[in-house]
């Protein structure tokens, strides 16, 4: 499976190979790429295209960070809340 993460300008952030979109709100959302998720931070974070059949979503806004994570660790409550 291709996977390929593209971050332009801060803005737009485009996922070749997700799977599924875990959560989504304006500041925070999780994406699932194979066997493990992708946890997006940041501001007025917007789902703008999402084609789980050719594997793709992308997000608008002000994205601050992304990182990788096991599918077994969880985003607690409060830390989704007051990020």
């Amino acid at each position: 499976m291709e996977e390929k993460i593209v971050l332009d300008n801060r803005k737009l952030l485009s996922i070749l190979g997700a799977t599924k979109v875990v959560s989504s709100t304006n500041s925070q959302a999780v994406v699932e790429v194979g066997d493990t998720n992708i946890l997006i931070c940041g501001s007025d974070l917007e789902v703008v295209k999402l084609d789980l059949e050719a594997k793709e979503v992308e997000f608008s806004g002000n994205i601050t960070s992304f990182k990788y994570m096991s599918k077994k660790e969880k985003v607690s409550l409060l830390k989704r809340i007051f990020k």
